[in-house]
């Protein structure tokens, strides 16, 4: 064997020196650079692994606040609603409340208006009544003035000369 090893130009010594060296190399490789290594990656797994499980729950936030969210819309927008309908149905009473108030101030006005009416009407007949009176007088004074045959006459046509006035 060691003729082969001479003819292929090993030298066993030379050998054994270069895998002793290699052994050492792999061991100090071993402990200083693949140990630290090793480590770190896991180290840096173990960190990804954490993020990916805070942005998994994150998620989980985020869709829980986005259902929050969602129902907090739709609360505001059923409030919102029935601020319009109180707001409406508030107008509508104030609306019938002032038609009321127009209805009573109109009858008021009415009454009023009759009143007036019924005023000038009585001082309307009041000056009828005068003057009737005046015009009696007058036909009066004038038929004891004349004949008795020719008083008819005369004061139906002075009584209704007088009225044309």
């Amino acid at each position: 064997m060691q003729e082969l090893f001479h003819q292929l130009g090993i030298d066993w010594r030379l050998l054994a020196s270069q895998a002793a060296n290699f052994l050492i190399l792999l061991a100090v490789l071993r402990f200083f650079a693949y140990g630290p290594l090793v480590k770190l990656l896991k180290e840096r797994r173990a960190r990804i692994e954490e993020g990916l499980q805070k942005a998994d729950e994150a998620d989980k936030r985020l869709g829980q606040m986005n259902e929050m969210v969602k129902e907090k819309m739709k609360e505001t927008e059923h409030e919102a609603l029935a601020m319009m309908r109180e707001t409406e149905q508030r107008a509508k009473s104030k609306e019938q409340d002032m038609m009321d108030e127009a209805k009573k101030k109109e009858a008021a006005m009415f009454v009023q208006a009759e009143k007036v009416m019924e005023a000038k009407a009585e001082e309307m007949r009041k000056k009828v009544e005068a003057e009737a009176a005046q015009l009696v007088k007058a036909a009066i004074v004038k038929m004891v003035e004349m004949k008795p045959e020719a008083v008819d006459e005369k004061l139906i046509d002075q009584a209704v000369a007088l009225l044309r006035r």
